[in-house]
C-alpha cells in the first residue's frame, strides 16, 4: 500500500506547488497534534492526505480537505478507511460549485458519486462562502477595485497613527482572539495550537501574524497563511479600544500586501455565510449572527463571491453513519 512519510510527501509536493494549504504536510502535523491522525498515500497519478479522528469503540472518521482525488486513488483509500475503522470518509474537493447547484462537481469524485460510492453530505467542515481576491496588479489597482469606503478606512488608519507589523507574540494573540470570540460568538482554539501553527508554517515563510498598533499597544492582529500563489486570511482578532482608527482595515491591506511580495496571486478571506450574492447584499446590514458580522467587513475589499462544492461522504459502515449524523454531525 502505498502510505508515504511526511518527507517523502513534502517531496511529492515540490511538483504541486499550488496544493492547497489544508494539504500541505504542514497541516497535517498541526492536525496531529490536536486529535487527527494524518495518512498520506501517493501512487504514479497523484496523490492525497487523509486526516482521522478517533470515535468512541475504536472506530473513527476519515476527512479529506481541499483535494482532487484521481480514480486511481480510491482502492487504496478505501483501505486505508477500512483499516482504521472508519465509518465514513468526507471529501471537500478543491473545487468550485457548478452554477446549477443541483449539478455534481465535475470530477472524478462527481464520477464515483453518480456509481453510488459516494453521496451529498448534510455537513461541511470548511465554511463553502467566501471571498476571493485578485492581486496579481499594482496596489493602485487592487485598491481601485475596493468599495470607496474600505480605501478611505485604510488611508484612515494610516492618518490616525496606526502601524503594522510582523508579531510573534502567541500568547498576547491568543488573548485578543478570546475577546473577538466572546465578543462575536465564535469558538477560538487553544494558545497551543496557534503557537504549534506558527511554529510549523513560519519558519518556512507560509505564514505571518501581523498585529495593527496604536502608540505600541495592540489594537487587531491576523494570521494569514498561504500555499504557492494561494493566500488563506484564517484567524482574525480585535480588542475594543480604539476601533475608531480602523485597525482592522490597514491591518488586511499590508497582509494582502505581505502576501503578493511571496508571489501569491490569490487572497482568500476564508469564510462569507453560505447565501448567494443576491441574498447577501439584501442582508448584510440587518444581520449580524454567525458569519454575517465579517460579510459586511470583507466585502469592501472586492473581490469574487466564490462557493466551494459541497462536502461529499463515502460511507462505510450505513447504520453508524446514521447515528453520527443524526446525533452527531448536527453540533458540529
Amino acid at each position: 500500500m502505498p502510505i508515504v512519510s511526511l518527507s517523502d510527501w513534502n517531496q511529492f509536493l515540490l511538483s504541486r506547488p499550488n496544493t492547497h494549504l489544508l494539504q500541505t504536510g504542514e497541516w497535517g502535523e498541526l492536525k496531529s497534534a490536536f486529535g487527527w491522525k494524518p495518512v498520506r498515500i501517493l501512487n504514479t497519478e497523484g496523490g492525497v492526505q487523509i486526516l482521522f479522528r478517533q470515535l468512541p469503540l475504536g472506530f473513527t472518521i476519515g476527512y479529506i480537505p481541499k483535494a482532487i482525488v484521481n480514480q486511481e486513488l480510491w482502492h487504496e483509500i478505501d483501505l486505508v478507511c477500512k483499516q482504521h475503522r472508519a465509518i465514513f470518509l468526507k471529501l471537500e474537493p478543491d473545487l468550485l460549485q457548478n452554477a446549477d447547484a443541483n449539478k455534481l462537481p465535475i470530477t472524478n469524485a462527481g464520477e464515483a458519486l453518480l456509481w453510488g460510492q459516494l453521496r451529498i453530505s448534510p455537513h461541511n467542515i470548511q465554511p463553502p462562502g467566501t471571498i476571493i481576491l485578485d492581486i496579481k496588479d499594482t496596489d493602485e489597482e487592487i485598491l481601485a477595485r475596493m468599495k470607496q469606503k474600505t480605501r478611505y478606512n485604510i488611508r484612515l488608519a494610516e492618518k490616525k497613527g496606526v502601524t503594522v507589523r510582523a508579531w510573534g507574540d502567541i500568547a498576547s494573540f491568543h488573548r485578543m482572539l478570546l475577546i473577538t470570540g466572546g465578543r462575536d460568538g465564535f469558538g477560538v482554539h487553544s494558545r497551543e495550537y496557534y503557537q504549534r501553527a506558527y511554529e510549523l508554517f513560519h519558519p518556512k515563510q507560509m505564514a505571518e501574524i501581523f498585529v495593527a498598533e496604536y502608540e505600541g499597544k495592540p489594537l487587531a492582529a491576523l494570521f494569514v497563511a498561504r500555499s504557492g500563489k494561494h493566500a488563506y486570511y484564517l484567524y482574525g482578532a480585535s480588542n475594543d479600544e480604539e476601533r475608531n482608527r480602523m485597525p482592522a482595515y490597514l491591518l488586511q491591506w499590508e497582509a494582502m500586501k505581505w502576501a503578493k511580495a511571496c508571489g501569491c496571486e490569490e487572497y482568500d478571506l476564508w469564510g462569507v455565510p453560505d447565501k448567494d450574492k443576491a441574498t447577501l447584499e439584501a442582508n448584510f446590514e440587518k444581520r449580524h449572527d454567525g458569519l454575517w458580522g465579517v460579510y459586511r467587513f470583507k466585502r469592501g475589499f472586492g473581490g469574487e463571491l466564490r462557493r466551494a462544492a459541497q462536502a461529499m461522504d463515502r460511507v462505510y459502515s450505513p447504520l453508524l453513519y446514521w447515528a453520527y449524523v443524526r446525533f452527531i454531525g448536527n453540533r458540529e
